[in-house]
């Protein structure tokens, strides 16, 4: 199941929330917002409930603060949404698009060792 592509303020929620693990919302929010006067408390709640709603998050309530969880991996959200991207300029193929990375010299030599692992299994 292919899940919506998020706007950018979620998606800096979700890095967030990728790279420290579970957070409450005041810390996402000074994270967000380091140097901004103005309480920015609305917008993160807003921001959280969306993806709540979306399934991208789940609040956690049992320990008298709201903590924040991804409910799915960083590399689980970006394969979704090469292959919502594939689905949508290649007729689903990926092809196309390793070629142009492997063309282009964006892989290293790593990731295209271990591109060939896969293929080899």
């Amino acid at each position: 199941m292919t899940m919506p592509a998020l706007p950018n303020s979620e998606l800096a929620v979700m890095e967030l929330l990728w790279q420290r693990g579970r957070l409450p919302a005041r810390l996402i929010q000074e994270a967000l917002y380091p140097d901004d006067s103005r309480p920015q408390h609305g917008t993160v709640q807003r921001l959280l409930k969306r993806l709540e709603d979306k399934g991208y998050v789940v609040r956690d309530r049992d320990l008298g603060v709201n903590l924040f969880s991804p409910t799915l991996s960083k590399e689980t959200y970006a394969g979704n949404q090469l292959e919502a991207l594939a689905n949508r300029l290649t007729e689903g193929s990926l092809v196309p698009i390793i070629t142009r990375l492997v063309e282009d010299d964006r892989l290293s030599g790593a990731e295209i060792e271990r591109l060939r692992a896969l293929l080899d299994e």
